[in-house]
C-alpha cells in the first residue's frame, strides 16, 4: 500500500518536469509577436477610417436594441410567479 501514494508522488513531479521544459507558447515566439504588432496596427487603422460609420450607427443601433429588448426579456425573472387574481384575504 505504500508504493501507491509514492508512485503517485513521481508521477506528479514527473508531470511537472514535462510542464516546465515545455516550449514558450508561440505567441512569445518572434513570428507570434510580429504578427501581434501587425494586428494591433491593422486595428488601429480600422478603427480610425470607421469610426464616423460605426459612431454614426450607434444611436440607431440602441433604438433598435430597445424593442428587442423588451421582447426577448419581458417577465423572466421578475414578478413572483403567482399568477393568482384572487385578493389575499378572499382566498379559502
Amino acid at each position: 500500500m505504500s508504493s501507491t501514494p509514492r508512485r503517485k508522488i513521481l508521477a506528479d513531479e514527473e508531470m511537472e518536469e514535462s510542464m516546465s521544459s515545455e516550449q514558450p507558447s508561440w505567441f512569445r515566439s518572434r513570428s507570434g509577436l510580429v504578427l501581434l504588432g501587425f494586428l494591433a496596427i491593422a486595428a488601429f487603422f480600422l478603427w480610425e477610417e470607421h469610426k464616423a460609420h460605426l459612431l454614426g450607427i450607434l444611436p440607431y443601433a440602441l433604438l433598435l436594441l430597445c424593442p428587442l429588448m423588451h421582447l426577448f426579456h419581458s417577465g423572466h425573472g421578475s414578478g413572483n410567479g403567482d399568477h393568482d387574481h384572487t385578493p389575499k384575504g378572499d382566498q379559502r
